[in-house]
């Protein structure tokens, strides 16, 4: 969650927010609407942590294409407060991504609504995302559009990371054990461990979390609800049954992940330095091969992870398990949220040329962008052979080994965070969109990730969980992408703030006094007036579904 006071604007801040909203239109004055006259608009993107120039190959074709160059800008540092930075000085790039942040420049009047764009001159937006476009509006008090969404239409879930992981070394050394539930994990790790105290020369770890700053809601929070078998709703659980909405730390499950992190702390089984580490210390150490277990998500270490294979230590990287608290939960590693509409691009008020913006957008949302941006130039990093497009050899090759392939390429890098039609789509030509498949996903398996799906009797990770079907389409969407109120919104910080030290103190204190100690926090959750943040939030999703059901 973001804070939304602004107690100090600093002039360098705001004079590079005055910059980024006045940068210069190639086009000169007047809009260039329906034409593919050079013209450059500024882009803010919440999400990107380094500069991105918008002159990769594939970006090159874009511009090519279109006429149009972006230039991307981003927070300095990982700024929370760049938004409200933005509104304070009144000036606005052209095009905003914004995530959670966006009913605060609605409010403000920064962003315009889309509707009429989308009416007039949005013939593959209105493709792209069919009836869902519905799910686009803000609000039922709001029903306008102001973004073109981030996420994809059609999802197929093809891959997963699971809800732990653990080396392959360790699952072949020990003969492929059972692992669904957290006391298999644990037995399995501290066999390993017990056996191997040193891998290549160093201490061997038996768990290590990284939570040094936003990271801590992927590596403690996340798991504590995907254990107990809910789906990612950010730091909520919603009921679909009743579709009530609950700050997560307040379901009484939700201690299980805790008391055996606290459990496997004093049994030194946990990394000590799990609580103070920064990230690049963190990937060290996973590096170095004598990191036994993970809870994280793959996009998170998935460098180190080709600096293993580079390195010869393939049975180091890591299979993903199916695993939960106990035998009373399913993993919820498949789930199908669904489109819930939530994040996206505005075009700001401030833009000179909001027609030609939105026929930009309009632009990605349609098939030709679509197979550039997820699979580069025809020729050069895919052959049509067949009427089948294939990645050649050479070029997988490269996109599998380096991690800088997609900046260097532009294939990926101007997916997300734009419209997309979203994994599973199959186009005009009859393939897929993306350029995963379950075909193209089983082939770049590494050999030691097939023996291990052998050893279980299954050919892709997802055949070690339950079914996408088995378990059901999310009625909501997905919690996170709901946009509280600004006062219901200060709560949820503050809880955040005080959950973040209160689980890791509880971790790191003793078993014994665990019991109590979690019952406090509980407690001081609701002194904080959690319990009003759960209404507010209940509503919402009401709400939002009662707007979806009727339609445009």
């Amino acid at each position: 969650m973001k804070k939304r006071s602004v107690l100090f604007l600093s002039a360098a801040l705001i004079s590079a927010l005055l910059g980024m909203g006045c940068a210069k239109k190639a086009g000169g004055a007047g809009s260039t609407a329906g034409t593919k006259e050079p013209v450059s608009f500024t882009f803010f993107t919440v999400d990107a942590a380094e500069d991105m120039l918008f002159n990769d190959p594939v970006a090159k074709k874009m511009t090519e294409a279109t006429g149009v160059t972006l230039i991307v800008d981003h927070p300095v540092g990982g700024d929370q407060q760049a938004v409200p930075l933005m509104i304070a000085s009144g000036q606005y790039p052209d095009l905003i991504y914004a995530k959670g942040d966006l009913t605060m420049l609605i409010e403000a009047g920064a962003v315009i609504p889309l509707d009429d764009l989308i009416a007039q001159k949005g013939t593959h937006i209105r493709e792209l995302y069919g009836d869902q476009l519905v799910r686009l509006k803000n609000s039922i008090e709001d029903p306008h559009i102001y973004t073109v969404g981030t996420y994809g239409v059609k999802t197929a879930v093809w891959q997963t990371d699971g809800t732990m992981q653990v080396q392959h070394a360790v699952l072949k050394d020990l003969g492929y054990p059972r692992i669904q539930t957290l006391a298999d994990y644990e037995n399995a790790i501290k066999a390993y461990k017990a056996k191997y105290p040193t891998i290549n020369g160093q201490k061997t770890i038996g768990l290590s979390l990284l939570i040094d700053t936003w990271q801590w809601y992927i590596d403690l929070s996340n798991p504590s609800g995907f254990l107990i078998g809910y789906p990612d709703d950010g730091q909520w659980i919603v009921d679909q049954n009743t579709l009530q909405a609950q700050y997560k730390f307040l379901h009484p499950d939700a201690k299980l992940f805790y008391q055996w992190l606290n459990r496997m702390n004093a049994e030194g089984i946990l990394d000590p330095e799990s609580f103070i580490q920064k990230e690049d210390i963190w990937k060290a150490k996973i590096a170095s091969g004598r990191v036994l277990g993970l809870c994280y998500p793959l996009w998170g270490y998935s460098d180190v992870r080709t600096s293993l294979i580079r390195d010869g230590m393939s049975e180091r990287t890591y299979a993903y398990l199916p695993v939960t608290a106990d035998g009373r939960f399913k993993a919820p590693s498949l789930k199908d949220y669904g489109f819930g509409g939530g994040w996206g691009i505005a075009i700001s008020s401030s833009c000179e040329d909001p027609e030609r913006a939105f026929e930009f957008l309009d632009w990605m949302c349609g098939e030709e962008a679509q197979i550039l941006a997820n699979w580069g130039i025809e020729g050069v990093n895919y052959e049509v052979i067949d009427g089948t497009r294939v990645v050649p050899e050479d070029e997988q090759r490269w996109s599998d080994t380096d991690p800088d392939y997609s900046k260097k390429t532009g294939v990926g890098r101007w997916v997300y965070p734009f419209p997309q039609l979203g994994q599973g789509h199959i186009d005009s030509t009859g393939n897929y969109i993306s350029r995963d498949s379950p075909e193209t996903i089983r082939q770049k398996y590494l050999p030691v990730e097939k023996e291990t799906l052998a050893a279980y009797g299954a050919e892709m990770w997802t055949d070690l969980f339950p079914s996408t079907e088995s378990l059901g389409i999310s009625k909501h969407g997905q919690a996170w992408q709901y946009s509280l109120p600004p006062e219901i919104n200060a709560k949820v910080t503050e809880a955040d703030e005080y959950i973040k030290n209160a689980l890791a103190n509880i971790v790191l204190g003793k078993p014994e006094n665990f019991d109590a100690a979690w019952n406090k926090i509980a407690q001081d959750l609701r002194k904080l007036g959690i319990e009003e943040a759960n209404s507010a939030l209940t509503q919402m999703i009401q709400d939002k579904i009662s707007m979806w059901n009727q339609g445009l």
